[in-house]
């Protein structure tokens, strides 16, 4: 494409973006906890006031979050070394993780609801139909659904891949309009910017989607979880025709940016399909 058709593309996408109906907004471990992998008051309250904004502008939103097995880790001095000790502490810091969601979105008068899934779920045609049947019906009740893997009974052989890919399942699966990744970084890089100060920002991304793969592999360090997992995710659900962000989540304002069509983080343009070649 030419840089001018790209630039339609880009603002295109963000247009989708701002009038989304239907968000899922997928809050990552370290959006939610701090250095010690206690649950961070301040941080969980933003991103409840980011989400406010978004529902009060008419949409409906889908919270995904990650953060049980660190408000577990946080809760009880216990390592995480085995899939069974990962699954204890995640029944310790779920109950924590939707405690503080609860009285944080009361101070907007919201109620929120806790959805547990494993990959069965998803792969399941009757189960997945009950899944999407109870997000409508608590939707059409006004209830935030807040959606997390079900680590405490899931195995290696059933877990969904982390909140990365179950984000962008859901999204598909619920015809939701845009699914907005909230990380401790502020998007997709050229570089690990953690460790690279001459990394940038790639402001979108579309068909130059294998080159934003390779600039992954070969600057990534993280493990599974990791920014490959969230663009892979948000690569699946452009394919679909349907916009993604991965943006940081202490930005002021981060979701009324998105749903104000301000560039942010970085954007994955929907291709339907359309690859690279």
């Amino acid at each position: 494409m030419s840089k001018g058709l790209e630039e339609a593309a880009v603002a295109e996408a963000r247009r989708l973006a701002a009038d989304a109906d239907r968000v899922i907004v997928k809050a990552g471990t370290n959006s939610l906890t701090d250095a010690d992998s206690n649950l961070d008051d301040e941080k969980l309250d933003k991103l409840v006031d980011d989400i406010e904004d978004l529902l009060s502008r008419g949409k409906q939103v889908i919270l995904v979050s990650s953060g049980a097995v660190g408000a577990g880790l946080g809760r009880i001095a216990q390592g995480s070394e085995t899939l069974e000790e990962t699954q204890a502490l995640s029944t310790v810091g779920q109950s924590t993780l939707m405690h503080r969601y609860t009285e944080s979105f009361a101070r907007y008068d919201r109620k929120v609801a806790q959805l547990l899934l494993t990959q069965h779920d998803l792969e399941n045609p009757e189960r997945f139909t009950n899944f999407r049947n109870t997000v409508e019906t608590l939707l059409d009740w006004g209830v935030v659904p807040i959606i997390n893997e079900n680590d405490a009974v899931a195995t290696e052989e059933l877990r969904i891949g982390d909140n990365d890919m179950l984000s962008a399942a859901a999204t598909m699966g619920v015809d939701a309009d845009l699914l907005v990744t909230l990380t401790d970084v502020g998007g997709v890089y050229t570089g690990n910017p953690k460790e690279d100060p001459d990394a940038e920002r790639i402001e979108a991304v579309g068909r130059n989607y294998d080159t934003v793969q390779d600039i992954i592999s070969e600057s990534t360090t993280d493990g599974f979880g990791g920014i490959q997992t969230k663009v892979e995710g948000a690569r699946d659900v452009s394919e679909h025709g349907v916009p993604a962000v991965i943006a940081k989540s202490t930005e002021p304002d981060v979701l009324a940016k998105i749903a104000t069509a301000k560039p942010v983080g970085t954007i994955f343009v929907p291709i339907n399909g359309v690859s690279d070649d």
